[in-house]
């Protein structure tokens, strides 16, 4: 096996319900988005936007206690072992991957076979998993800024004079989805590019079997054969 071991360490429960959270309010808010930028039929705005703004909140809240509990939770910052830290430390900087960059580009680039084994996250992983919440962030103050409940107060009445009016506001937060969707097609496809380990262990809580790695030695010291259909 070339892949490291996926154990339920690496993705505590609440981090799990907290993805598919995101997941489920994101598509949600995708469709509906849509629909009220393109309503292709009708007698359905209404139930849209009233979806689209509960998810909106939904997503952001989630968000905010996905980020409060990196500092509380524990979780594998190393795929392939159990051994446990804070969470918000797989999102740092660390001494197993933070020479990697460049090996990760090639790997990106499908000009090195293998991906470079070490911390949970790769380097450009890290970076997009800390953007995802800024991203969210921005999404979120552009919708306030769209709502009319809130566009006429102080901050978003004001943010949307600076970007030129709400219609501008409207375009910057529809486009802004498109960044959403390209990143959902390309987490899909990381995830999967190793096999089906890490979807069966977000879904189903499999775990499955793979290289074993020790964060002391920061290095691959054997290999986990369990059967992945009996756990």
């Amino acid at each position: 096996m070339a892949h490291l071991a996926h154990y339920r360490q690496a993705h505590p429960l609440p981090f799990v319900i907290s993805h598919w959270v995101n997941l489920l309010s994101m598509l949600l808010l995708i469709f509906t988005g849509f629909y009220i930028h393109f309503p292709f039929f009708e007698g359905f705005m209404g139930i849209a936007r009233g979806v689209h703004l509960f998810c909106g909140f939904v997503i952001f809240l989630n968000m905010v206690l996905r980020v409060v509990l990196a500092f509380i939770v524990k979780s594998a910052a190393f795929g392939g072992t159990r051994v446990v830290d804070k969470d918000y430390k797989s999102f740092l900087p660390q001494v197993d991957n933070r020479h990697q960059f460049g090996a990760w580009i090639k790997y990106y680039l499908f000009l090195k076979r293998d991906h470079p084994l070490g911390g949970k996250f790769g380097v450009l992983q890290k970076t997009t998993y800390v953007l995802v919440p800024l991203m969210i962030l921005v999404m979120f103050v552009t919708g306030m800024a769209l709502w009319g409940v809130t566009a006429d107060v102080g901050p978003f009445a004001a943010l949307n004079d600076l970007v030129g009016g709400i219609m501008i506001m409207r375009i910057i937060h529809f486009y802004l989805m498109w960044a959403f969707i390209i990143f959902t097609f390309i987490h899909v496809y990381l995830a999967t590019i190793e096999g089906l380990g890490p979807v069966k262990l977000m879904f189903f809580r499999q775990e499955s079997g793979g290289l074993i790695y020790d964060p002391e030695q920061h290095n691959i010291v054997g290999e986990d054969k369990m059967d992945g259909d009996k756990h």
